[in-house]
């Protein structure tokens, strides 16, 4: 008997803390996860192997998660991608920027990791991809 392939999310955060404690999580919850801390490599890791969905901080060096999300957007190999942004920009006008421009889900931080696990399971769920 063969085991169910793992469902594969990239996580791309700076701070090195909340990127461990996301791919902890995800990880501990089944998925096969993939974390980076900038966005350069998370745009590399998405487009070399897309996942089902990528978790983006917004503020990182090189790549903002908004900059690699506007490149997964216009790629036609991953513009139906699940995206999660995860930030601590927190003021409406950010919240209303991401999900303009494509955003499937915003996370402020601070974040509950149980929440953000329940958000990345009903995305994946709905079959967003």
């Amino acid at each position: 008997m063969t085991e169910p392939v793992k469902i594969r999310i990239v996580v791309a955060d700076d701070d090195r803390d909340i990127l461990d404690l996301v791919v902890f999580k995800l990880t501990q919850a089944g998925y096969d996860v993939v974390g980076v801390d900038d966005g350069v490599a998370a745009l590399a890791a998405i487009e070399a192997d897309p996942p089902r969905l990528a978790i983006l901080d917004v503020m990182m060096p090189g790549l903002s998660g908004i900059d690699v999300l506007r490149k997964v957007r216009a790629n036609q190999a991953t513009k139906d991608l699940n995206i999660i942004l995860l930030t601590a920009r927190s003021r409406d006008s950010d919240v209303d920027a991401g999900f303009a421009t494509g955003a499937s889900d915003y996370v402020i931080k601070p974040f509950s990791p149980r929440e953000l696990l329940h958000r990345v399971n009903g995305l994946l769920e709905r079959g967003n991809m």
